[in-house]
């Protein structure tokens, strides 16, 4: 018999989990799929592409620069954000609630993460609901994006490895193909 492992997500700090709210995921799907589009910025990479936050505590400002004010803090590293556009050092990004504001460069990584939104989701052994389901996880987990091929993609928290569907979680594109 396969054990069921759970995912739990750390207690949040007092009036964070608002900004956690899971959106639906046709809104992703739909978000996703209007940023797909892309292009390159001045940075040289692609805009949008998906980052994570660098540091526990991260300020979200309403422009492109120090004078502007902080519009939401986040206090959460490795939060999966969108990157929708650039200005000089400033990176302009979409949170998993749609949320956007500007960043400096230096507080978001290329690392892929992704955050389970909805409700308890079941990650599978292998792409496919018939497969084992390796772990269930919760909503607002935060999770190590490793893989994606067709609506699937490899997750790891935990030590804890499983497949989901992309439109089941935060931080990646409906066509994005990598490994």
């Amino acid at each position: 018999m396969r054990v069921i492992y759970t995912l739990i997500l750390a207690v949040l700090v007092a009036g964070l989990a608002p900004n956690w709210a899971p959106i639906g995921a046709s809104a992703l799907a739909a978000g996703a799929k209007k940023a797909a589009v892309g292009k390159i910025g001045p940075s040289g990479l692609a805009v949008p592409r998906f980052e994570s936050l660098t540091s526990a505590k991260v300020n979200l400002r309403a422009g492109p620069g120090l004078r502007y004010p902080i519009s939401w803090v986040y206090l959460r590293r490795g939060l999966p954000v969108m990157v929708v556009a650039e200005f000089e050092y400033w990176r302009k990004v979409r949170d998993v609630d749609g949320a956007e504001g500007w960043l400096h460069k230096s507080l978001i990584r290329g690392r892929r993460t992704a955050i389970i939104v909805g409700e308890t989701r079941n990650l599978y052994e292998t792409p496919g609901t018939d497969a084992p389901v390796v772990a269930k996880a919760e909503a607002g987990v935060l999770a190590q994006l490793l893989a994606c091929k067709g609506r699937w993609c490899l997750l790891e928290a935990n030590n804890l490895q499983g497949w989901l569907p992309r439109d089941q979680f935060f931080g990646a594109f409906n066509d994005e193909v990598f490994d």
